[in-house]
């Protein structure tokens, strides 16, 4: 099958609406039934296993031959050139579905020759939905995004995350404690995808983190570029594993600076 990007969209928003609407039906009962992944910290839930199931059966009915890689179940092979790849996180935002915090999402993106061509974010809890296609902008509804007009580092509002592992959380929390006499304040509202269209809409100044993985980035970081926002990793390297800054041109590199300084992407 042919890429279209917009078509790409369309179906990622389809999908997700419905699988926003089964991690929110599902929540008193997957909750009873946890289970733990790389740490005693780092949770999954059932929902978390059959909402990624249900995408990808939706996915399979209207686009067979695509590759699918999900947080949950890996990925489903190799990927040859030309072809569409979803990149999917059933429920970003576990811990907070675990305490019945609404910063929970649905993220599902599709991704061409490692380029994320368009993606959407839902949080279950809520029903916002962002979405973006490539080179056609970022948008929450009808509304469409621009980032923050922020200047000054001084007054600019992060977001963070922090990692399950414990040696990882302590270098992170060194950081973080540099980094706040710089800053406004920080946010930490536990849901990478959501996190990063936050940015997007300008409902904080810059994001950054380290250790995400594809699929807490690939929907989001999508929509957080077409903001307008640069979307980057440290010192020439692009946005991934090491670390991910989302801020306004105006904020990037005097931010970026200040990470490099304090080792952001240093450590366990």
């Amino acid at each position: 099958m042919g890429v279209n990007e917009s078509e790409l969209l369309e179906i990622a928003i389809a999908v997700a609406a419905d699988a926003a609407a089964t991690a929110y039906r599902m929540r008193a009962k997957a909750i009873t039934q946890i289970d733990t992944k790389s740490t005693i910290t780092d949770v999954v839930t059932a929902a978390d296993r059959a909402v990624e199931q249900q995408v990808v059966a939706a996915l399979r009915a209207v686009r067979p031959g695509d590759a699918i890689l999900g947080e949950e179940f890996g990925d489903d092979g190799e990927v040859v050139a030309g072809q569409v790849r979803w990149i999917v996180d059933p429920i970003d935002g576990t811990v907070n579905y675990l305490y019945g915090l609404p910063q929970y999402a649905v993220s599902i993106a599709a991704e061409v020759d490692s380029e994320v061509v368009a993606g959407v974010v839902q949080n279950a809890a809520t029903g916002t939905v962002w979405t973006a296609a490539l080179g056609r902008g970022a948008w929450q509804g009808q509304t469409r995004l621009t980032g923050s007009a922020a200047t000054g580092l001084e007054r600019a509002l992060v977001a963070t995350g922090f990692a399950y592992a414990a040696q990882r959380r302590a270098h992170q929390g060194r950081v973080v404690a540099a980094l706040l006499p710089h800053i406004r304040d920080i946010r930490r509202m536990g849901a990478a995808a959501l996190d990063l269209c936050a940015a997007a809409q300008g409902n904080v100044d810059a994001y950054y983190e380290k250790g995400l993985a594809a699929w807490d980035l690939a929907a989001g970081g999508l929509i957080a570029r077409e903001s307008g926002l640069l979307v980057t990793g440290l010192s020439g390297a692009a946005a991934g594993p090491d670390l991910v800054l989302a801020a306004p041109p105006a904020l990037h590199g005097p931010l970026h600076e200040l990470l490099v300084e304090l080792d952001a992407a240093g450590g366990p």
